[in-house]
């Protein structure tokens, strides 16, 4: 699995061994050997689980409210609210045109909505969801000025997507508060939003 250059060794850290566990065509967990800048004469021994460069958008109306589709999460066994997200499939995701590509198609497969016209997609940088054991990693978009597509959904059964949905400002800041909303990648755009005076 091609590793974002995010990952590269870098300023002190040096990768001794990567021995593979298991691989498909999602994950790949190595058992990693790396000298790290507080322990430069013994390397550290991690578990590490490595997947492809993702997107995550936060699509925008023009009425200002936010775009949400609710998903079945096995892993957690729940369904919950999120921005719409996906894996960048393309061998180059280091290239911010694949990248951004990947995200509008996200976008529009899984809401039904697209950029207008005089739309933005704005680039607000990269999440980790769980840097203590895994190295993905979300590229973040602001989708200002979505509307329906005529195209509509393309997400395919295995996904779980359930519903989809415009939430306001308020609606969407109480489900935070409360904790209807407890995507990390969603917290973190939204975060990430609200820190640039976008929310």
């Amino acid at each position: 699995m091609k590793k974002s250059p995010l990952i590269a060794d870098k300023e002190g850290w040096r990768t001794v061994r990567e021995e593979s566990k298991y691989k498909d065509k999602y994950v790949e967990v190595t058992l990693d050997e790396v000298f790290t800048p507080t322990r430069p004469d013994k390397p550290a021994h991690w578990t590490v689980v490595h997947r492809k460069t993702a997107v995550i958008v936060a699509p925008l109306t023009a009425a200002g409210e936010l775009i949400l589709v609710r998903q079945e999460r096995i892993p957690a066994r729940l369904h919950q609210w999120e921005f719409p997200a996906g894996q960048v499939d393309e061998e180059d995701s280091t290239d911010e045109a694949v990248v951004r590509a990947a995200a509008l198609r996200e976008l529009r497969e899984e809401t039904g909505y697209e950029l207008a016209a005089d739309g933005e997609l704005i680039n607000l940088g990269v999440s980790f969801s769980s840097p203590g054991f895994t190295d993905e990693h979300c590229h973040m978009y602001l989708a200002k000025g979505v509307v329906h597509s005529k195209e509509g959904t393309a997400y395919d059964d295995g996904e779980g997507i359930t519903d989809c949905r415009a939430f306001t400002r308020g609606e969407f800041r109480r489900m935070v508060a409360e904790g209807e909303l407890n995507d990390a990648h969603t917290l973190s755009l939204y975060a990430r939003m609200c820190a640039r005076g976008i929310e």
